[in-house]
């Protein structure tokens, strides 16, 4: 039995991270200043765990950078970080800054880094960090804070730094695991758990335990400092499920190890067989010997092996995890697949508080009690045993940002590259999982084939976890166009969309039926919904026809704007955001659609509207002509256009206006009046509508519209 001794002793307490809030501006900077002394000292001494150089230099994997580079790259970011923000005005070390500025994301498990670099020496690097450290305080010392703690302070950029060294501490163990034994010595401040089964038949069975249906909101609230994906709100209703009483133990994962889990491709779905085909993989990655001979089977901890503890959690990566689930729902019959994030959520409940109001840990988290896993019987937290620690949990969930998620300007890159579909969310934490990690609200996630510190528990459940391989549109032509019709306003300019509506209702009487025609992504639609009673909403691209579509689906469409170069903004469009209900959108049917070649069901309108359409069309003659029969008597045509003709779009032949006839200039409005005179009379004067499309951050279309208006006789 192992005593409750923390991994700590003898180096400063990993503490709590800290409340953003708080009455005394210089209680708060003393604060940060231990808190950033304690996150220092804590990296610098997992560090003093290598006993050769080589540790430094040879990566533990070949998709990963050699350690080396963890050791300096947590300094660098602070300075990297500091330049960005303004904060300093010097460098530290200009090679060294660009050098380890970037880690790596493995991309596949067989996308080789074969890049060779010139790393700086360790002592070098420590000197480098001796440098940073004395920059870092001095400015900690010095610089302005305001309470509560924001986005735009200069102590946001520290708790960055302080938060991501702390990711690091964690990241870099995992790759000390995988680094040849004998290059590392065990230290008296990382103590392993001594508690252990090394008996496989008395390790605890595990059960399932049943949870109701549960409503909950995902997204951060708590006073502490966030990465950008923590913010924004999620709202779920999880159905009712049961899950695992216990982590899978090392000894419930020998079950589908034993029974050849490894070699029966059933399991595994194309990215696991890939994964399994090349990596040749016959049981976890920190299990240590052969399987045939289980017995003198061993673990791989920190800086030593030991006989294998079954009763501790197995340690796999999400792929292997997945296929566990699959062998163990044909074994028992039952749904058993890997929680959804909102389902951790609802386990969630059970654990009171968080970190910041811990007095002790109530898990294997926070390094509150040992450098490695332990029992998963260790620790009640409700119902369940390490809802939090011990070892972080794969989800099924590709993680993604909550509704109204935004960029942090100066970490542009930390979660927008992991929205791709293929990083799945870990939650809970582990046993070295300190500060920012700890929380209820930290949202990680990694690519499937990755390792950490990381198990899993099942459920049984009915969820079916949508796969989307980029939530992001990338269609430039789209982006532009929710842009435009559910973006921000530029320069005062107000909404099109919005204010053509505007005019309309101003001047429709009756409003049964609506026609939008070249409605695009369908703002203009969806505002008309707001009184009329029907409409209809039709564009010739079935790609905007879709957006729009998936928007009366009540989901959020999420785009890339360009902000300069490679740089890009993230951005979303929903229809809650412009105060549509989801009745007024039922009102919409949208529809493809030729505005050339119009069927005979659309019929009977009391409004058509197309703006920016008739520039557009390759015979707007014959829209003309043919939309006349499609509006009631009484009823209103409003058309808006710049009047951009284009040989691209229409044959010159076919032009209507802005050409000479008989040698005299002939306008477009001219040519209107002209073709709609025998069936309509002009309701008012032209109206010049201005509009605005973003290209980039700083340039844009800045466009005025003519709005003419004709009531049908």
């Amino acid at each position: 039995m192992a005593s409750n001794k923390a991994v700590n002793a003898g180096l400063p307490e990993p503490t709590r991270t800290l409340l953003l809030s708080g009455d005394n501006v210089e209680k708060k900077r003393e604060e940060i200043l231990t808190y950033f002394n304690q996150t220092w000292e804590l990296y610098e001494s997992l560090f003093e765990c290598l006993a050769d150089e080589r540790a430094y230099f040879t990566k533990a994997i070949p998709l990963r950078h050699p350690l080396i580079f963890y050791f300096g790259h947590t300094a660098t970011f602070y300075i990297n970080k500091l330049m960005a923000a303004g904060l300093i005005d010097e460098r530290v070390d200009s090679h060294i800054e660009a050098m380890l500025a970037i880690g790596v994301d493995e991309m596949s498990w067989d996308d080789l880094d074969n890049s060779h670099y010139d790393w700086p020496s360790v002592s070098e690097l420590r000197d480098y960090r001796g440098k940073v450290n004395r920059r870092v305080v001095e400015l900690i010392e010095t610089m302005p804070i305001t309470l509560p703690l924001d986005w735009e302070s200069p102590a946001w950029i520290i708790m960055m730094g302080i938060e991501h060294e702390r990711i690091h501490l964690e990241t870099s163990s995992v790759l000390m695991r995988q680094l040849p034994i004998e290059w590392l010595q065990p230290q008296s401040h990382w103590p392993a758990c001594q508690k252990a089964r090394t008996d496989r038949t008395a390790v605890p069975e595990n059960s399932l335990v049943s949870l109701p249906e549960t409503a909950i909101t995902l997204g951060k609230t708590d006073d502490t400092y966030g990465w950008d994906n923590e913010y924004g709100s999620y709202e779920s209703k999880v159905s009712a499920f049961k899950a695992s009483k216990m982590l899978v133990s090392n000894a419930e994962f020998f079950e589908f190890v034993q029974a050849g889990g490894y070699q029966d491709s059933q399991w595994w779905d194309e990215e696991g067989q890939g994964w399994l085909s090349f990596s040749k993989a016959e049981m976890p990655t920190f299990w240590v010997g052969s399987i045939t001979d289980p017995a003198n089977l061993k673990l791989r901890l920190l800086t030593e092996e030991v006989t294998m503890p079954w009763d501790w959690p197995a340690e796999v990566n999400q792929l292997e995890a997945a296929a566990f689930c699959r062998w163990k729902a044909d074994e028992t019959g039952k749904s058993i697949q890997l929680p959804t994030e909102s389902e951790w959520y609802v386990l969630r409940q059970q654990v009171e508080g968080d970190q910041t109001d811990w007095q002790k840990a109530p898990g294997n988290i926070n390094l509150a009690w040992w450098a490695s896993s332990c029992p998963v019987d260790s620790f009640a937290q409700g119902d369940f045993f390490d809802i939090v620690g011990n070892v972080w949990q794969w989800t099924t969930t590709p993680i993604s940002g909550f509704d109204g998620f935004k960029i942090h300007p100066l970490y542009d890159d930390f979660s927008t590259p992991t929205f791709d579909g293929k990083h799945a969310i870990i939650k809970g934490g582990s046993w070295i999982s300190t500060g920012n990690e700890a929380l209820k609200s930290a949202r990680y996630a990694f690519r499937r084939h990755f390792f950490q510190h990381a198990g899993f528990r099942y459920v049984v459940s009915t969820h079916q976890e949508k796969v989307t391989i980029n939530p992001y549109e990338t269609d430039t032509l789209v982006s532009q166009y929710l842009d435009f019709q559910y973006g921000p306003s530029y320069f005062n300019v107000a909404n099109y969309a919005r204010a053509l509506v505007d005019i309309a209702e101003q001047i429709v009487e009756k409003r049964g039926s609506a026609l939008d025609i070249g409605c695009a992504t369908g703002r203009a639609s969806f505002e008309l919904a707001r009184t009329f009673d029907k409409v209809t909403g039709m564009d010739y691209s079935a790609r905007f026809i879709d957006v729009a579509l998936s928007l009366v689906r009540g989901e959020e469409r999420r785009y890339l704007m360009p902000e300069e170069g490679d740089l890009m903004q993230y951005c979303q469009a929903s229809l809650s955001d412009i105060g549509i209900s989801a009745d007024q959108a039922e009102r919409v049917n949208f529809v493809q659609g030729d505005a050339c070649n119009l069927k005979p069901q659309y019929q009977a309108y009391d409004l058509v509207l197309a703006s920016n359409l008739v520039d557009r069309l390759r015979e707007p003659k014959r829209f003309l002509r043919d939309i006349t029969t499609r509006i009631v008597s009484g009823g209103i045509l409003m058309l808006s256009s710049p009047y951009t003709w284009l040989e691209e779009f229409t044959p010159k032949e076919n032009w209507i206006g802005g050409v000479r006839e008989n040698g005299e200039a002939l306008t477009t409005y001219q040519a209107l009046q002209r073709l709609l005179a025998a069936d309509f009379v002009e309701v008012q004067a032209p109206v010049d509508v201005p509009f605005v499309i973003r290209e980039t951050a700083r340039k844009h279309q800045h466009t005025v519209a003519q709005l003419t208006v004709w009531r049908k006789r």
